[in-house]
């Protein structure tokens, strides 16, 4: 089961990529890893005209464990903590195969 967040380019957004891979991915891990979160990683687009500015990829062992992950009391602290690395809202993806 996966959960794919992307950010989309959008004019005059902020997004700090260092906070962004040295911050919130790891406080993901930490929060997520206990109910089945399986993978984590952000991946950054090659070009510069990109239309994307990231998308990160949790791979979890499951859709139970997916939703276990969404109904700990870690979550709101995830979802907090994006302001504090850009003012796009995320688009949110999940899916069984890639």
């Amino acid at each position: 089961m996966y959960f794919i967040v992307s950010y989309p380019a959008k004019p005059g957004a902020r997004f700090d990529r260092a906070y962004y891979v040295g911050k919130h991915i790891p406080l993901v891990r930490e929060a997520w890893e206990p109910y089945g979160l399986e993978y984590i990683d952000a991946f950054f687009p090659s070009a510069k005209d990109s239309d994307l500015i990231v998308a990160a990829m949790c791979r979890f062992k499951d859709r139970a464990a997916l939703e276990a992950a969404f109904a700990s009391a870690r979550t709101s602290e995830v979802m907090a903590d994006i302001e504090k690395f850009t003012n796009i809202e995320p688009d949110r993806h999940v899916t069984n195969d890639l």
